[in-house]
């Protein structure tokens, strides 16, 4: 109890320190709030030949630490048309500090591109770490996708429809599995006059849900969302988690109450998170659980 409070009484603290920051620029506060050291981060990787087609990729940089087996790749999210990688180092480092090497993809966003550029780029990438994170001693069965909004549509697109593990030669359902956060996964009829530029003439439409190309064999999937959101209905992960669970499909979903699109990111911060939610805690329950399903024997575990 008195553990708790401290640690309650120390984040509060922390976030009285940055209200400054906090209030003007959320993300970067949580990025602030980020332990500074033990972590190293490769910037500007190139995963294809497009601008925009770049990751920072995140290790432990700790004397003594054994090295990661496992890795995820992470895309943020910001209505296909705004954010950045570098505003998401909070969250890298709190998924190193889990004893993972992380993958923070950019990709090209409109009006330079609209769909389906970027969840083009989005396979591209899931591409490129299938193929080269084992260099940096990743067991390739151990590679997990996750996504916030925007980017957990990616993440969802660029595996559920084989037609992009097609086009970059690799296998979608070889993936360890999927967090996918506030993520849009049925969202027809289209509105917003930028949405309708972003996807394209109606008849393209049908090829932008993720629910349409729900189907058997996908890799597990944990489903995060807020019940507080007013920028994606939570009844669209409703919808596809129902769908995915009536294939027989291994989904789990975590709706958290109070939780709004926005801040159900704060969530992933180490420092901060659990004042809004334990999503960090959720997410590091799925993926050990899966990292000991696939590497130990049958049964145990």
């Amino acid at each position: 109890m008195k553990e708790m409070a401290s640690r309650v009484l120390t984040a509060l603290g922390e976030l009285v320190r940055q209200l400054p920051v906090v209030t003007r620029d959320p993300l970067a506060a949580l990025d602030r709030l980020a332990p500074a050291g033990g972590v190293t981060c490769t910037a500007n990787v190139e995963y294809g030949p497009h601008g925009g087609q770049r990751l920072d990729l995140y290790t432990a940089d700790r004397p003594g630490a054994e090295p990661a087996r496992s890795a995820v790749v992470f895309f943020h999210g910001g209505r296909w048309s705004y954010g950045r990688k570098e505003e998401y180092r909070f969250v890298a480092h709190s998924l190193v500090r889990q004893g993972y090497v992380v993958a923070v993809c950019d990709y090209r966003k409109y009006p330079a591109v609209r769909f389906p550029a970027f969840v083009d780029d989005g396979a591209t990438a899931i591409a490129w770490a299938l193929r080269h994170l084992p260099d940096h001693g990743i067991d390739p069965r151990l590679v997990f996708l996750m996504g916030h909004s925007a980017g957990g549509h990616i993440a969802a697109l660029a595996t559920m429809d084989r037609r992009y593990g097609a086009a970059h030669r690799f296998d979608p359902d070889s993936v360890a599995g999927l967090v996918l956060m506030s993520t849009p996964f049925d969202f027809l009829p289209i509105r917003g006059a930028d949405l309708r530029e972003i996807f394209g003439p109606d008849e393209l439409h049908p090829e932008t849900q993720p629910l349409r190309f729900a189907r058997r064999g996908l890799a597990p999937m944990l489903l995060l969302h807020g019940r507080r959101d007013r920028t994606v209905s939570p009844g669209g992960t409703a919808r596809f988690a129902s769908a995915i669970r009536e294939l027989g499909g291994d989904v789990r979903v975590v709706f958290y109450d109070f939780v709004t699109h926005t801040n159900i990111i704060a969530g992933l911060s180490d420092t901060i998170g659990f004042l809004v939610a334990p999503v960090l805690e959720d997410i590091s329950a799925f993926l050990a659980r899966r990292v000991r399903q696939i590497t130990l024997p049958p049964g145990e575990a």
